[in-house]
């Protein structure tokens, strides 16, 4: 399997159509299509099915461009770097990804402090949860992820930082909790719930969230806060999630901190042994800096 022929199929599944991407890759059509035949009689699962119109994925196919986008995103990225460890200025692009919160702030200004330094030294910035962040850090697609725990972080190195995040519930304004100044344990097994998958999925929620998840109502998950505040906006539910991610301001929403807080921390966290590349590297250690300082005060 060649990488070229990764192009080629990522080509149709973005043109939707043969012709299309045979003029994207600058190939002639019966080429593409007979490159994509061959690797579909090389894998003996069909990917694609012909329409009269556009073309649609199987199932495999699907799967397939998953991981095709995967391969090519890492080439790429790995050419790039191998390009600017030749280079006498300090340049390249640096791959983060982060959760929603307010913390992302200090290493927005890690990475102000870089580009001003190193004007060649770019940042791509991926949002989602711990999950999905964690899965794309060890590809090799990511260099640095910004995650709260409960989370296995062992096998990486990582900096703690200080900042403790004060977990609650998002709720209606309508909702009797509002009335209160803490949200405690027992409230939470009266209520439908959202959470977070990361902590419905990990093992040690049973113990984090002081409950058995059976014990409460958990009528759904999310994996970024803002959508699931439009659930709690309609009354769905109330959110378990961290403060400070969703502006309650003129909205009908009430944000109310628990009462025994949830035991978590903030990390920045990259692979053990990962070689990083000299602008990664540079922004670590400015990372570090602005972390002294705030300790320090």
């Amino acid at each position: 399997m060649e990488f070229r022929v990764l192009k080629y199929f990522l080509a149709v599944t973005r043109e939707q159509t043969f012709l299309g991407a045979a003029e994207a890759v600058h190939v002639t059509q019966p080429t593409l299509s007979r490159q994509i035949q061959d690797l579909e009689d090389e894998l003996g699962k069909t990917l694609i099915v012909r329409g009269s119109r556009k073309i649609s994925l199987t199932e495999e196919g699907m799967l397939f461009r998953k991981r095709a986008e995967e391969i090519c995103e890492l080439v790429e990225k790995t050419q790039n770097e191998i390009s600017d460890s030749s280079a006498s200025e300090i340049s390249g692009d640096i791959f983060i990804g982060a959760g929603e919160t307010n913390v992302m702030r200090r290493l927005a200004k890690a990475a102000k402090s870089v580009q001003k330094k190193h004007p060649a030294v770019h940042f791509k910035i991926a949002s989602g949860d711990a999950v999905d962040i964690i899965e794309d850090l060890d590809k090799g697609l990511l260099d640095f992820a910004l995650v709260f725990t409960p989370l296995d972080i062992e096998k990486y190195n990582r900096l703690e930082l200080e900042d403790k995040p004060i977990w609650g519930l998002l709720l209606r304004k309508d909702n009797p909790l509002c009335e209160k100044d803490f949200i405690t344990d027992d409230d939470l097994q009266k209520i439908p719930l959202m959470l977070s998958r990361q902590i419905k999925d990990n093992a040690a929620t049973k113990k984090w969230l002081g409950k058995k998840p059976s014990e409460l109502n958990i009528v759904g998950t999310y994996n970024l806060l803002y959508n699931a505040s439009l659930f709690v906006q309609e009354g769905f539910a109330s959110a378990l999630c961290i403060d400070g991610i969703i502006n309650t301001k003129g909205t009908n929403l009430v944000f109310r901190p628990l009462k025994n807080q949830r035991e978590s921390k903030l990390c920045v966290v990259w692979k053990k042994r990962q070689v990083m590349t000299k602008a990664a590297d540079v922004f670590l250690q400015e990372l570090q800096t602005i972390h002294t300082k705030v300790q320090k005060k």
